[in-house]
């Protein structure tokens, strides 16, 4: 169609670079982690996540593929795709880590049917909050895949 642009035909968006891979290679990884410690934490350890932890494994499972095939592919295009999955994720994980603080008022935590996201066993090596884990996983990947842009574009 006329006048419609897609990155796959716009000389000034190449779809493959060498340039953006180490940002792409860099977001799977974390995204490959969080997604392996997900899976560790639930099936392995038998710890059951809370409502907003499965809402953020709903962000970052997609994530880890998507990021798998494009860093292999060396497709910078992927980041149309994957940001909005890295900033809605981000979001929620946001969320999390607010109630986890105490910013939120216990009124309106979600996480009161589940497992509790104030307790001991919400910590990696009894120091490392799971929920800040999260946010700290899906704001690298934001940044990497805005990096990947801005490489791409210099």
């Amino acid at each position: 169609m006329k006048g419609l642009s897609y990155p796959m035909s716009n000389p000034q968006i190449p779809a493959h670079s060498k340039d953006g891979w180490p940002y792409l290679f860099t977001a799977w990884v974390i995204a490959l982690s969080a997604s392996l410690g997900a899976l560790f934490i639930g099936e392995i350890v038998g710890q059951a996540p809370c409502s907003l932890c499965w809402h953020q494994r709903a962000f970052m499972f997609p994530l880890a593929v998507l990021l798998a095939i494009a860093s292999f592919r060396g497709d910078i295009s992927v980041r149309f795709y994957a940001l909005p999955l890295a900033v809605i994720g981000m979001l929620i994980a946001g969320f999390h880590s607010a109630l986890y603080a105490g910013l939120i008022p216990e009124g309106i935590q979600p996480c009161s049917q589940g497992p509790s996201c104030a307790s001991a066993e919400m910590t990696i090596l009894g120091a490392l909050p799971l929920p800040y884990l999260s946010l700290a996983a899906f704001v690298v990947i934001a940044l990497a895949l805005i990096g990947s842009k801005s490489k791409v574009a210099s």
